[in-house]
């Protein structure tokens, strides 16, 4: 070990270097052998539902959080059959890495095309949502790319057995050794020194908390992709079908209240809020929300404040908003097209439940975060969005005068 570096620089230096190798070779292997290796990772989650659970109670056990916090870390036989779906879901996909290239002949008859290829290795730091863990590797393997975990110390003994199984199914399979690694421990020292592990690591994903990212944004010397909280809104529209309005908004907010596509603010025109607002803000209290309301709600955690109009709900979005996710409930679809093409989310949803930002749902099989930059990839990261893109140009002999 270099006397220079610190345990944590050196654990991470020598999991890069095995996953730089792992991430070359994946880059070489065709999608039938990326794939296997994903369906194999699958039966291994199967296979070891047991351990996970245990390791899973373990965390719960020494969870001192709410209820939210709780429901994002438990791992109940339906969400660990839901990893291993996922899984075998991802392996279903198309190959990202052999998407039609791009191809053209200049004036000189050289043939240039651009072709889709790995970023490499792929640095994830994420929280709570031990699942993650299982999406992360999937989406990283199925691209070509090579990933560290750092989950969260809550989470710990559930991420390592989630993980101890996905590497004996790749391994079955014939995966390099050193595509997927996780941190040997919850030491904090480890996330800093994935931050400062320039030409180790090409891309750091953080996802969790707004302290987390921002820690991530800040102290980082590797790009970052980064996943923002939600602060979604859904807004009712003077055009919106009340009964619509009511289904999909219970839905937005309370299927599962954890997640970052959950709706945190109600907006509604001022036009129809005597009239709707009383019936929206009951189902939202029946279901068991509290509602905070601006000084135009009448009644009473959701944020409610009524609007002038469809501008005014977009100003608020832009004020307000992380970028994330927005809906509008409206039959007036001349409105609804007006509000996807101003409101500048990484997601914007026209009669439908926010909680369907899930990368699942748009069929990328699983997501690793939802970006909300306005670079490289927006919205849900799936397989395609963990690609980059190189030239491949054929020539005849020609030389640059």
């Amino acid at each position: 070990m270099d006397a220079q570096l610190t345990q944590a620089e050196s654990d991470i230096r020598a999991m890069a270097l095995r996953a730089r190798g792992a991430a070359r070779a994946l880059g070489r292997m065709d999608a039938a052998a990326r794939d296997a290796g994903l369906r194999a990772a699958a039966c291994a989650l199967r296979d070891h539902a047991g351990a996970i659970a245990a390791a899973n109670a373990r965390d719960l056990a020494a969870s001192t959080a709410g209820a939210a916090f709780r429901d994002r870390l438990t791992l109940n036989p339906a969400r660990i059959e839901a990893m291993a779906q996922g899984l075998d879901d991802i392996a279903g996909l198309p190959d990202p890495l052999a998407r039609a290239a791009e191809e053209w002949t200049r004036p000189n008859g050289l043939r240039i095309s651009r072709v889709a290829c790995p970023i490499g290795v792929i640095g994830m730091i994420y929280e709570s949502r031990p699942n993650v863990g299982a999406d992360a590797a999937g989406i990283c393997l199925k691209s070509g790319n090579a990933v560290i975990l750092r989950g969260g110390s809550e989470s710990f003994f559930s991420a390592g057995a989630i993980n101890a199984a996905i590497v004996e199914g790749l391994a079955a399979a014939g995966v390099p050794a050193g595509a997927v690694q996780i941190a040997p421990s919850a030491d904090r020292a480890f996330v800093a020194a994935m931050l400062g592990a320039a030409g180790l690591i090409d891309l750091i994903i953080p996802r969790g908390g707004k302290s987390l990212v921002l820690r991530v944004q800040n102290e980082a010397r590797v790009p970052v992709l980064a996943h923002a909280e939600g602060l979604c809104h859904t807004y009712v529209h003077a055009g919106a079908d009340l009964e619509m309005a009511r289904r999909v908004l219970v839905n937005a907010k309370m299927r599962r209240t954890g997640i970052c596509g959950a709706t945190e603010t109600l907006l509604i025109d001022a036009a129809v809020a005597s009239a709707m607002l009383p019936v929206l803000v009951g189902d939202l209290v029946a279901a068991g929300c509290a509602v905070h309301g601006d000084a135009r709600v009448l009644g009473a955690v959701m944020s409610v404040a009524v609007v002038d109009d469809i501008d005014a709900a977009i100003a608020h979005i832009e004020a307000h908003g992380s970028s994330h996710t927005e809906a509008i409930i409206t039959e007036d679809a001349a409105a609804a097209e007006y509000f996807l093409a101003r409101t500048d989310s990484a997601v914007v949803m026209w009669n439908a439940s926010t909680q369907f930002c899930d990368g699942g749902e748009f069929g990328f099989g699983a997501e690793i975060g939802i970006a909300t930059g306005r670079i490289h990839a927006r919205g849900p990261v799936g397989p395609a969005q963990l690609t980059s893109f190189r030239y491949l140009v054929r020539g005849t002999g020609q030389v640059r005068g």
